[in-house]
């Protein structure tokens, strides 16, 4: 069941950030993704031994008995399922303050993230100055032309740094590293943003155990789908961030990606997920794996949300090397959106994606809206070495979090942590810890990693290089993470939109946008009109109260 958790098609996909050793033959064969089934998936462990359910709650305690039943209605019904911008125009009307709204979501995460039969544990902790920043916009009110994040409740993978919360990257090891804010989160927070608290995500973002199941994690339990608790994949490892978005415990969450941990949770969701290019967002203060592909993205449940997001966290950090490369400043891209006409666009249709049904619907939503869509075989091209990069990559990475980044703990390197893993192994790593065995064994001299790194990203851009030439395409389609290996190399960037569910089972399924680097603008633009004209998005049904 792990193993099949990792999509494969006409090369390596990744899902999550985890990558996957098989046979040259099963590399090149679409693998059974283990959410095709009603049977529950096989868990050693669901609910957190760590979370502390009294100590998170206690901020919160006398604000919450306030808020009551009827008051939670009144709110629910302009909020629920809202998008940012009906969000601020219910404020500026004065139906809604920021405190209701912060009100609304932790009454939701504690009626249904942790303890109870509908549980998604999908959060791991709660910012406890919530209320009394959601007091102060109140006080302040968001002024003409001020950022449309002003106020809002965001939600942070549990490997992005904040003052507010220890940033555990759900592992137990890191369980008091408290640090500073993150770049993005200064960003978020000088556009006006309420930081909610951390999500729940795969351990060391799904580079840890190699038999884990995606959601794992020692700190947070096992993050469950709300479109079929343990019987649908979450997606890693941005699982929390993906789950808490869908079931409307956030209005908005940022992930991070190495290669499919936005894309991969956003489409297993039923979200709206972006991938941005390498550098357009800040690294800086978040828990590495690889400093050549890692990003930070916005997971949100439509995609003008995802463009305020996005744009809330813009800036140029001249401390993260490509951020500074990429040398791109603020940008609002939320202010683009508003043409759903896609005549005259070129989308790139892979032809050995054409039995899947849902993708074919969508390719056919995207020619009624205007869009001339051309089928192509994709080359089989092999992303070798990619299990190395991530080795390399982390083995350097993580000690110069730790030096730079990291808060009071004692760990310098990943043998450090393995060693202290070992001495409690069943609480703190009761999947094992094989991935990160593999970085301690692994080891390159600077020529060859160079070497590397140029190989993929050669491959990485030929995948998609070859056809946007000889066809004259603006973007290829994929379907949920599908090629999220090849875009990661290439540095390209992708966004996936919800386009349906599986009659099957009801798992969610996304369309995924990729084009060239620093397309966002145009990612955005084009799933905005798939978006407006499909509506496909449909909130889990046990989560609707």
């Amino acid at each position: 069941m792990r193993k099949t958790a990792l999509l494969l098609l006409t090369g390596i996909m990744f899902i999550g950030c985890k990558s996957d050793q098989k046979s040259e033959q099963e590399l090149t064969e679409i693998q059974a993704d283990s959410t095709d089934t009603v049977q529950e998936l096989d868990f050693k462990l669901v609910d957190s031994r760590y979370i502390d359910n009294d100590s998170l709650w206690a901020p919160f305690e006398a604000d919450l008995a306030e808020f009551s039943s009827e008051v939670y209605e009144e709110v629910k019904a302009l909020v629920f399922e809202k998008s940012i911008p009906q969000i601020q125009e219910s404020v500026a009307k004065g139906d809604l303050s920021y405190e209701d709204l912060a009100l609304f979501y932790l009454t939701r995460i504690m009626e249904y993230d942790r303890n109870n039969d509908l549980s998604l544990n999908s959060v791991i902790s709660l910012n406890p100055d919530l209320l009394k920043g959601a007091q102060a916009k109140d006080k302040a009110g968001r002024k003409p032309g001020q950022h449309p994040i002003f106020g809002i409740p965001v939600l942070l993978k549990d490997n992005i740094n904040t003052g507010a919360m220890p940033t555990t990257a759900g592992a137990e090891a890191l369980k008091n590293n408290n640090t500073q804010d993150a770049f993005i989160v200064e960003r978020l927070k000088a556009n006006g943003a309420l930081i909610l608290g951390k999500a729940n995500l795969s351990e060391w973002a799904y580079f840890f155990c190699e038999d884990c199941p995606s959601g794992y994690s020692a700190i947070g339990g096992q993050t469950l789908n709300p479109y079929g608790r343990k019987i649908l994949d979450t997606g890693g490892s941005s699982s929390g961030s993906g789950v808490a978005v869908a079931a409307n415990f956030a209005p908005v969450a940022v992930g991070s990606e190495t290669s499919g941990s936005i894309l991969s949770p956003s489409s297993q969701n039923s979200i709206v997920g972006l991938k941005p290019t390498i550098g357009l967002l800040s690294r800086g203060g978040i828990v590495p794996i690889s400093s050549t592909l890692d990003t930070p993205g916005p997971m949100t449940k439509n995609v003008i949300d995802n463009a305020i997001l996005l744009s809330a966290m813009t800036g140029l950090d001249k401390s993260d090397p490509a951020s500074k490369a990429a040398g791109k400043k603020s940008a609002d891209y939320f202010k683009e959106l508003t043409n759903t006409d896609l005549t005259g666009k070129r989308f790139g249709a892979i032809k050995a994606l054409m039995e899947d049904t849902l993708y074919v619907r969508a390719l056919n939503d995207l020619r009624n809206a205007g869009a001339t869509i051309v089928e192509f075989e994709a080359e089989d091209i092999k992303l070798s070495d990619f299990l190395r990069l991530l080795n390399l990559d982390m083995k350097k990475d993580l000690p110069e979090y730790f030096k730079n980044y990291g808060g009071n703990v004692a760990f310098k390197n990943v043998k450090d942590i393995v060693d202290y893993n070992l001495k409690d192994s069943v609480n703190r790593a009761p999947y094992g810890q094989e991935l990160f065995l593999g970085i301690i064994r692994d080891s390159a001299g600077a020529e060859e990693f160079a070497g590397i790194k140029k190989t993929l990203k050669e491959n990485g851009t030929r995948f998609f290089e070859k056809p946007m030439k000889e066809y004259n395409l603006d973007a290829v389609l994929s379907i949920n993470n599908y090629h999220a290996g090849f875009a990661a190399v290439a540095k390209y960037p992708a966004i996936t939109v919800p386009m349906g569910y599986a009659k099957e089972n009801n798992k969610p399924m996304g369309l995924t946008f990729i084009s060239k680097p620093f397309s966002e603008q145009n990612l955005l633009n084009w799933a905005f009109a798939f978006e407006q004209t499909t509506n496909r998005r449909k909130t889990p049904v046990d989560y609707n109260e």
